[in-house]
C-alpha cells in the first residue's frame, strides 16, 4: 500500500485519535468505550478521512480476532460460573501450606495459565475478583493484597504470548501475515517461558517487603460451591480439545474463530441443559463493547496510518533493522511497546502490521509486534483493554483504587527488563532454530 505523508491531514487525524482516546479513558457521563471509539470513527467518516473500502479493509483484519476473543471470554465465564476458578484459587492457597511467598508464585503461575488459554482479559475478568475475595477471606492486610493483585494484573498481559488466542493482539499481529496457530505457538512458547520466569523474578523482587511470610494454611472448598459438576469436570478436556482443534485448523488455514465460536456455543448449550448456570449471564457479561471499540478505533487508526503515521513508524523501524546482535529485535519491540503504552495496544498492533507490510519485513521480526504489544501496555494504565477492565473491576467490585503513579512505577521497573529479556529470547530462538 502506498502510504502518503500529508502534514495537515496527519495532525487532523491525530487530533481525532487523541479525542477518541480521551473519551475511552475518561468515560464522560459513563460513556462506554465502544461508543467512544465509534464517535471517533464517525468523525473520520464525516471528515472524509475514511472511505467505504477502508471500512471493509479494517473488518477483514479484525473480524477473526474479535470473534475469537469474545468466544474465549464467554467460555471462561461459563467455567467461572461453574466454580472452576474459585476451586483453583482455593487449591493454590492450600498448596501454599502457609507460605505467603509460595502463594505469590502460585497466583502468578495460575494467572499465566489462564491468560494462555482464556486470554489476558479472561484473567482480568475471572481471576482478579476470585483472588481478591480469597485474600479478604483469609484476613490479609491491604498492603499485601495490593502486591498480589498487581502481580495478577501484570502477568495477565506478560504471559499472554504463547498462543494466538492468548491475546487479541496476537491474532492480529500474526494472522495478518498468514502465521497460523501451530507455527505461532512453536515460535512463541520459549519467549513466553522467559517472560513468565522474568515476570516472576522481578515481581518477587519488587514486592518482597509486601508479601507476608505466613498465611492461613488451609481453606475448605465445599462440594456445593461447584454449581455444575459436568462443566466443572470438562475444564481440562475442553482446553486440550481446543488446542488440538486450533492446531488442526491452522494446517488447513482455518480462522481460529471457526473453532472458538462453536466451542462457546457448546458451553452455553451445556449450561442451559444443566439448568444450574444461567447461560444468559456469560453472554451479557462478555465484552461486547470491545467489538465496537476495536472496529471504531481501528478505523480511526487506519485513517491516521493512511495520512502519515506509517511514514514515521517505517522510518524508525527501517533505521533499527541493520543493528546487530538482536538490538534490532529489541529496538523494534520497544517501539511497538511505547506506541501501545501511549495509544492502547489494539490500535498499536494494527500500526505495527501496516508498518511491517510497508517495509516488506518477514520472519521472526514480525512477532516483535505481538511481544511489544503484549508486554508494553504494562508501562501505563491505558496500555491495554485488559488493564482498563482490571482497574474498573477492582474499583467497582472490590473498592480498590490504584493510583496511576503507583501503577506506572511498577509497570516500568518490572516491565522494561521483562520486555527486554523476552525480545532477546525471540531473537536467540530465531538465530538458533529458524
Amino acid at each position: 500500500m502506498n502510504w502518503q505523508l500529508n502534514n495537515l491531514y496527519f495532525f487532523e487525524t491525530l487530533s481525532i485519535f487523541v479525542f477518541s482516546l480521551f473519551l475511552v479513558i475518561y468515560k464522560p457521563k459513563g460513556l462506554e468505550i465502544g461508543y467512544s471509539a465509534s464517535i471517533g470513527a464517525i468523525i473520520t467518516v464525516l471528515a472524509g478521512f475514511t472511505t467505504l473500502q477502508d471500512f471493509f479493509n479494517v473488518v477483514s483484519i479484525v473480524w477473526n480476532a474479535t470473534l475469537t476473543f469474545v468466544s474465549v471470554v464467554i467460555i471462561a465465564l461459563v467455567f467461572d460460573e461453574a466454580g472452576v476458578f474459585e476451586y483453583l484459587a482455593t487449591k493454590i492457597l492450600n498448596i501454599s501450606r502457609g507460605s505467603g511467598r509460595r502463594l505469590f508464585v502460585l497466583v502468578i503461575l495460575v494467572g499465566a495459565f489462564i491468560s494462555a488459554f482464556f486470554a489476558n482479559d479472561g484473567t482480568a475478568i475471572v481471576l482478579t475478583p476470585v483472588i481478591v475475595a480469597l485474600l479478604y477471606r483469609i484476613g490479609m492486610e491491604k498492603k499485601a493484597i495490593f502486591a498480589y493483585i498487581m502481580a495478577v494484573g501484570f502477568i495477565a498481559d506478560s504471559a499472554s504470548i504463547p498462543l494466538l488466542i492468548s491475546n487479541l493482539v496476537n491474532i492480529i499481529a500474526a494472522t495478518y501475515f498468514g502465521i497460523n496457530f501451530f507455527p505461532y505457538m512453536k515460535i512463541m512458547i520459549f519467549p513466553n517461558i522467559v517472560s513468565i520466569v522474568a515476570s516472576l523474578a522481578f515481581l518477587m523482587l519488587y514486592f518482597k517487603k509486601s508479601i507476608p511470610e505466613k498465611i492461613p494454611e488451609k481453606i475448605e472448598f465445599k462440594d456445593h460451591e461447584i454449581k455444575d459438576p459436568l462443566i466443572f469436570d470438562l475444564f481440562f478436556p475442553v482446553i486440550v480439545s481446543l488446542i488440538i482443534l486450533y492446531s488442526v485448523g491452522g494446517i488447513y488455514n482455518l480462522p481460529v474463530s471457526i473453532v472458538s465460536m462453536p466451542a462457546a456455543l457448546f458451553m452455553l448449550i451445556l449450561a442451559r441443559k444443566g439448568k444450574k448456570i444461567d447461560p444468559v449471564k456469560p453472554v451479557k457479561e462478555a465484552p461486547w463493547q470491545i467489538i465496537l471499540f476495536s472496529l471504531g478505533m481501528y478505523i480511526v487508526v487506519y485513517a491516521l496510518a493512511n495520512n502519515g503515521m506509517i511514514f514515521y513508524m517505517a522510518k524508525l523501524v527501517e533505521y533499527f533493522q541493520p543493528m546487530p546482535y538482536g538490538i534490532n529485535f529489541v529496538m523494534t519491540g520497544f517501539l511497538m511497546a511505547m506506541t501501545a503504552s501511549v495509544m492502547n495496544n489494539l490500535p498499536s498492533v494494527l500500526l505495527g502490521d501496516l508498518t511491517f507490510q510497508h517495509l516488506h519485513i518477514t520472519g521472526a521480526m514480525l512477532l516483535t509486534n505481538a511481544i511489544g504489544n503484549d508486554i508494553g501496555p504494562k508501562f501505563t494504565p491505558i496500555g491495554s483493554l485488559a488493564t482498563l477492565v482490571w482497574l474498573y473491576m477492582l474499583d467497582r467490585k472490590a473498592n480498590i483504587k490504584i493510583r496511576t503513579l503507583d501503577y506506572m512505577k511498577m509497570g516500568l521497573i518490572v516491565g522494561i527488563p521483562v520486555l527486554f529479556l523476552t525480545l532477546y529470547a525471540l531473537y536467540a530462538e530465531s538465530v538458533l532454530f529458524f
